[in-house]
């Protein structure tokens, strides 16, 4: 029997497909980073952005 060991890329690929089953995770936020994440934008500068639009959209 062999067992294939995932490449990091694909244990980060599996985290961010699944980051909104996870309990307790905020919905919005996890949408925010799997897309980021996705687009191949996932930065810290990229982060703090979204989630000041996040914040500021729910003081609306």
């Amino acid at each position: 029997m062999e067992d294939k060991v995932k490449s990091g890329k694909e244990i980060l690929d599996d985290f961010f497909d699944g980051i909104e089953e996870i309990e307790n995770v905020d919905k919005d936020i996890a949408k925010m980073l799997s897309k980021l994440y996705q687009e191949d934008k996932l930065t810290d500068t990229n982060v703090k952005n979204e989630l000041q639009k996040l914040r500021d959209g729910n003081k609306n």
